[in-house]
């Protein structure tokens, strides 16, 4: 290809990308690019997201485009400005172009490393994740969208009406999430921005610093849900947990603080249930009703981790860790790490 015009043809590399969303993608790189050669192109995977990502190399440099697929009715619609705001304080790859009506952006291609290779080890990465919750904390605030237990709470809704679990199942979970919402608020001072799916799978290590990215989550809401997702995603020990909590805090935390982060815990991890239990019922691999909320141990669930299983596999385990997740949502048990070695 000698410039950034793109024909939709069998040489195409965006040729896999069906109907408009091809379109969007052409059109996307040409605001980005213009004229300029576009070389190789090739697709990006990761994470169980419907966006469609591409690594697009031009000149000497990488760019990333994702093109967002058919928004769902529990879609985030301020995804792209959330991201903007982060891009434009460092904390996201820079964008080259940004389509918020096409649902497309064009932005730095991040070279990741691998996370544990964060100098100064676990602490080092700990004290660096801290550190970039502050500073995104501290960014010009993010669109407000929904009261974080609303939005947990539509999720598992949506959970409950896939037919996944047998009728009445999941009453006690419900009946948690009432007592919960009652007092959320108690303590809860003000929003600040945040990314909400701050999973391992989310942060860049390039060697030097941490970006985060896939901001589809991103919006104003409560400052300790960033803080509790990273705490159980990376399955921090009590060590690790507290040199986060420091830098992110900026002073040792007391009895209260414990206290809220208990119960804001409580409710990402339903609300990762509910992408979780989302994700097996997406699968269609269950023919009948699950009537058994039994789960495994945390050792022995990541001892059976596999990224190479058949696809029914895959979506059995992502049933049960949507199960431990509910469980843990009762217990306040661990949950498993989300796949990364500590």
């Amino acid at each position: 290809m000698n410039n950034g015009s793109l024909p939709a043809n069998e040489d195409d590399p965006l040729g896999s990308i069906q109907g408009a969303q091809g379109d969007v993608a052409r059109a996307a790189l040409e605001a980005a690019f213009g004229a300029r050669a576009i070389g190789a192109i090739s697709p990006v995977g990761g994470g169980i997201t419907t966006a469609l990502t591409f690594k697009i190399q031009a000149g000497d440099r990488s760019y990333l485009l994702r093109v967002e697929g058919e928004p769902s009715p529990l879609r985030n619609p301020y995804q792209y400005q959330s991201m903007r705001i982060a891009s434009e304080a460092g904390i996201a790859p820079k964008i080259l172009h940004l389509d918020e009506a096409a649902r497309v952006v064009v932005m730095d291609f991040i070279e990741p490393r691998p996370l544990q290779d964060y100098p100064g080890g676990l602490h080092g990465l700990a004290d660096a994740l801290g550190e970039l919750l502050r500073r995104l904390q501290a960014t010009p605030e993010f669109p407000y969208y929904v009261d974080y237990p609303d939005i947990v709470g539509r999720l598992f809704a949506h959970v409950r009406r896939t037919g996944l679990f047998a009728a009445g199942l999941l009453d006690i979970h419900t009946e948690q999430l009432e007592r919960i919402r009652q007092n959320y608020h108690s303590g809860l001072e003000k929003l600040v921005s945040s990314h909400n799916d701050v999973h391992p799978g989310n942060f860049i290590f390039d060697g030097q610093r941490l970006w985060l990215i896939d901001w589809e989550s991103a919006c104003r809401n409560d400052p300790m849900v960033d803080l509790a997702i990273v705490i159980d995603s990376f399955g921090f020990s009590s060590d690790l947990e507290a040199t986060l909590v420091q830098r992110w805090l900026g002073r040792a935390p007391d009895q209260t603080f414990y206290k809220r982060l208990t119960t804001v815990r409580a409710l990402t991890r339903l609300y990762f249930a509910g992408v979780f239990l989302s994700a097996s019922a997406a699968s269609q691999t269950r023919s009948v009703p699950d009537t058994d909320l039994s789960v495994p141990t945390v050792e022995a669930f990541e001892k059976g981790r596999s990224d190479d299983m058949p696809r029914a596999d895959r979506a059995e385990r992502m049933h049960t860790l949507g199960k431990m997740y509910l469980a843990s949502f009762l217990s306040g048990d661990p949950v498993p790490r989300f796949g990364w070695p500590t």
